[in-house]
């Protein structure tokens, strides 16, 4: 029996971003504009650039305004970045960045360790910014991590991300990302979590964070579609990673996601050979094999 997908989905390109700030080696500013410029040639329509927290916290990532000025934008992509607190919106205008993205947690320790505040703390803090970005006219996205699971406490209750999602909608965010963060989640935890979902909010709101820690992102990434969600954030060659949460591993891969996809019959708008080329070139920036087992079986035939 044929399986009940949609037509097409859209991928939200993270790995400028979640990709990188957790790499132990900095990326220079010049190759993540390479990089995010290859990037935009790939037909992504959604990058997300770079972050504005601290640079204390995440020395990566330190030179985001440098890169948003030196990129080239297309037209039709959303350039967007990672933004903590008001502190950190007010050095990303400066950037002219596209869609501002707040963040927290539905575990209390995660959010903790993250955010450094409870939360009922961090909403108003959120909120802020998302009033700000609003009024300067940004689009406002947000995410919630550790839905599926916490490093910490262990399983977090659907009733509380509920919560926490309703909150974020009533502040005007326009798109959910629901996180993964250390690849706890299983396929039907997945679909049963949706199901719940929208029961009170609509799916369209929703996108799928998942990491592959335990090999299980592509089948959740499937779980999800078939949940009726049609967004999804990946990252190039498989990146990514997060600094406040032992044993998250990197991202799912835009290249097996998108070969998955696009092999299903479902549209990604996204040119697989030029996104292969660009994890070929992170590939020798870092001076290591990225994750991706698509970008293994390819560049394995060319070898051969």
């Amino acid at each position: 029996m044929p399986l009940r997908l949609p037509e097409q989905v859209r991928i939200v390109e993270v790995s400028p971003r979640d990709g990188l700030q957790n790499e132990k080696a900095i990326v220079s500013t010049a190759d993540k504009i390479t990089l995010i410029d290859a990037l935009s040639e790939t037909g992504l329509t959604h990058i997300e650039v770079s972050s504005f927290v601290d640079p204390r916290w995440i020395p990566p990532l330190a030179d985001a305004r440098e890169v948003f000025q030196g990129i080239r934008r297309k037209r039709g992509v959303v350039y967007s970045a990672l933004i903590p607190n008001v502190k950190g919106y007010e050095r990303s205008i400066e950037a002219n960045i596209d869609e501002a993205v707040i963040f927290m947690s539905s575990s209390e320790t995660h959010n903790l360790k993250n955010i450094n505040k409870r939360i009922d703390e961090t909403f108003p803090v959120l909120r802020e910014v998302a009033e700000k970005a609003l009024a300067d006219g940004k689009t406002v996205r947000a995410y919630v991590s550790t839905v599926f699971g916490c490093p910490y406490e262990g399983p977090v209750a659907p009733e509380k991300v509920r919560e926490i999602v309703l909150e974020l909608v009533d502040m005007g965010v326009r798109e959910i990302s629901l996180g993964d963060t250390v690849g706890l989640a299983n396929p039907q935890q997945v679909m049963r979590v949706m199901e719940f979902l929208a029961e009170r909010v609509d799916l369209g709101v929703f996108a799928l964070h998942f990491h592959d820690t335990r090999g299980t992102a592509l089948a959740n990434a499937l779980a999800g579609l078939m949940a009726g969600v049609t967004t999804f954030d990946s990252s190039l060659g498989g990146l990514g990673g997060c600094p406040y949460a032992p044993g998250a591993s990197g991202n799912v891969a835009t290249d097996d996601l998108v070969y998955m996809l696009e092999e299903m019959g479902v549209s990604t708008g996204v040119d697989l050979n030029r996104v292969v080329e660009a994890s070929r070139f992170m590939q020798a920036v870092l001076g290591r094999e990225l994750p991706s087992r698509y970008l293994k079986s390819r560049l394995s035939a060319c070898e051969v």
